[in-house]
């Protein structure tokens, strides 16, 4: 349903006006003045903007300016008596899209509304379509040769044409978001919205209105009426993150919509329908969460009809090679350098790092060598510091074995310079430079383990 402000200081327009707009289909919303309009311009979703042009403090010329200033495409109807036709042209030339002489026949008003909203229509649907090839743009970054990945694209074929809701799971960083936009950009719905929601983000009471949307007075601060992201993504895909941060009285609103498919705005009466794809994502485990009574179990089921787990890169370190490829390809466009590679000792490094941060931390770390990197190539030095730390030991320690502090001590640095050893195919400078200490200093704590 398509939301038109109406503003005009004279009551009477504005209640007659917003019946005639009601009974044609549309949200009308009303403002008394220009600067109360301008409140509801920042806050609401509106299609259409019906002014009169005198006005006192705020004309609509002014009100018109200010509008083009925030949303150049938002379509704007000027209401003007006989006198000010000059001013209606004005305003045409300022950038409004009609205007309509008072008193006005409703046919000639329905007909200019239309025309507005239908071309406001468009221009959002053309401004979706760029996003989406956006968006496709960075389907490189779904990388991978594994078999965890292949099977994950094979799932993304075999779904992405249906309805069904799909729960993403996974740690941190490892592309929930990225698998969503696949999902949607590779379905039917691939002209339509892709609207993405942190759970984690908002508090409940702002988290409800965001999905549900609000009425004008639903609470402090509530000066006009909102849609929320379900009514924003209707006929496409709505995408909830980190769904296990949801509280559990939102879960059970949640819950009846998914069933039905429709909901009242936080404050209304009105029951709204809507057509919308969900995508869930958590790192959570979901089914333990329900079993101990912290997720409901009813909404686990009905997020979880079709399940893609992400695993972390650790576990899949032979797309490591592809991934920095690509993330140091784009960070070299993005910074205008040219073709960017790796020496053998940073790409071993990058493979037998575990990457706790998953693809997130990956590319950050290559997009910082690229930046630091002096030649057409990253080195171990071009590569961050931090990364060198414990988790990189291929076997743990017997911390049994080991009886005071000076012997943990030297376990923990002899199995560092190893490693660091291992990345730098033994070549003791570069050894050394990975572990922050001089040459000198390295021979000397490798004739201390016997290391040389």
């Amino acid at each position: 349903m398509e939301t038109i402000l109406i503003v005009d200081d004279e009551k009477n327009y504005l209640v007659v006006l917003s019946a005639f707009l009601s009974g044609e289909g549309y949200e009308a919303l009303t403002a008394d003045s220009a600067e109360h309009a301008l409140e509801i311009v920042e806050t609401a979703d509106l299609d259409l903007v019906l002014t009169d042009m005198k006005m006192p403090t705020m004309d609509g010329i002014e009100l018109l300016k200010r509008i083009k200033d925030r949303d150049p495409d938002l379509p704007v109807v000027m209401m003007t008596a006989y006198g000010t036709v000059e001013k209606a042209v004005e305003a045409m030339q300022l950038g409004a899209f009609n205007f309509v002489l008072k008193p006005f026949q409703n046919e000639t008003l329905k007909q200019i509304i239309s025309k507005a909203v239908s071309t406001y229509t468009v221009l959002k649907e053309n401004r979706r379509l760029v996003e989406a090839l956006e968006d496709r743009y960075h389907f490189g970054n779904i990388i991978g040769k594994s078999k965890p990945m292949q099977a994950v694209f094979d799932m993304i074929k075999k779904i992405a044409h249906t309805k069904a809701t799909v729960l993403i799971t996974g740690e941190s960083g490892t592309g929930k978001e990225l698998i969503a936009k696949a999902i949607h950009f590779n379905s039917p719905r691939r002209n339509k919205p892709f609207v993405a929601v942190s759970c984690a983000a908002l508090t409940e009471t702002l988290l409800e209105s965001e999905l549900f949307g609000h009425e004008k007075g639903a609470f402090t601060g509530a000066i006009a009426m909102r849609k929320g992201r379900f009514e924003l993504a209707d006929g496409g895909t709505l995408f909830l993150d980190e769904i296990g941060e949801m509280p559990i009285s939102l879960q059970v609103k949640l819950l009846r919509i998914l069933e039905e498919m429709r909901f009242e705005r936080v404050g209304g009466t009105r029951t709204i329908d809507v057509d919308v794809r969900l995508i869930t994502a958590t790192n959570r485990d979901l089914k333990a969460e329900a079993e101990q009574h912290h997720f409901r179990e009813d909404l686990y089921f009905r997020l979880n009809v079709v399940h893609i787990k992400l695993q972390p890169v650790r576990e899949r370190s032979e797309d490591i090679p592809l991934l920095a490829t690509h993330f140091a390809r784009k960070s070299a466009e993005e910074s205008n350098k040219g073709e960017i590679t790796f020496t053998p000792e940073a790409m071993r490094f990058l493979c037998n790092h575990r990457w706790p941060g998953n693809v997130r931390e990956l590319e950050n770390a290559i997009e910082r060598a690229v930046l630091l990197s002096k030649g057409s190539e990253i080195t171990l030095e071009d590569l961050p510091k931090d990364l060198v730390s414990f988790s990189d030991l291929e076997t743990p320690i017997d911390w049994e074995k080991l009886s005071n502090l000076p012997e943990t001590l030297d376990a923990i640095e002899k199995r560092l310079i190893k490693k660091a050893l291992s990345l730098s195919n033994n070549v003791q400078s570069q050894a050394a430079k990975l572990l922050g200490i001089a040459r000198a200093n390295l021979q000397y704590r490798l004739k201390k383990h016997n290391l040389l």
